[in-house]
């Protein structure tokens, strides 16, 4: 069996990922793994041409980002106690292929993910990351559905 060297754990901040991460931490603990704790701060949608008022892109990207590194400093701070080998990291994409591309380049054993259980049209439209990191990713996928 595969050695799981190296986890990278994707999280979105909800309920669902916090579920997961409890999975991804007993398993890096277990194996001594490298855990790499992914944010995805999804592509805004363009607007350009439409009139919104008082928003300037460039700051609320700015903001966004900002809002993303306080909530995975506070996420770590509240649930890394005593594990030290990890690292962080946000970037921004569309969240499937960024989670696809950082398991590549870090050449992880395991993506850690938790599901946000969308059904019907919901899903039909919208899709899910989870499902599009299963089928297409080069190492195993744990989903971790919120009970």
């Amino acid at each position: 069996m595969r050695s799981f060297d190296k986890i990278l754990f994707a999280t979105d901040f909800s309920e669902s990922s916090d579920h997961a991460f409890e999975y991804a931490l007993t398993m890096a603990k277990q194996f001594d793994s490298q855990l790499t704790i992914l944010h995805v701060i999804n592509e805004p949608v363009d607007l350009r041409g439409f009139y919104v008022p008082h928003i300037s892109f460039e700051n609320l990207e700015k903001e966004i980002e900002e809002g993303a590194e306080k909530m995975m400093g506070k996420f770590c701070a509240s649930r890394l106690s005593g594990f030290t080998n990890y690292q962080c990291a946000i970037v921004t994409g569309v969240p499937w292929e960024e989670i696809l591309k950082r398991a590549e380049s870090d050449h992880s054993s395991c993506i850690v993910m938790g599901t946000q259980g969308r059904s019907g049209i919901d899903h039909l439209l919208f899709g899910s990351t989870a499902e599009r990191v299963v089928r297409k990713a080069l190492c195993p996928v744990v989903t971790v559905r919120l009970a």
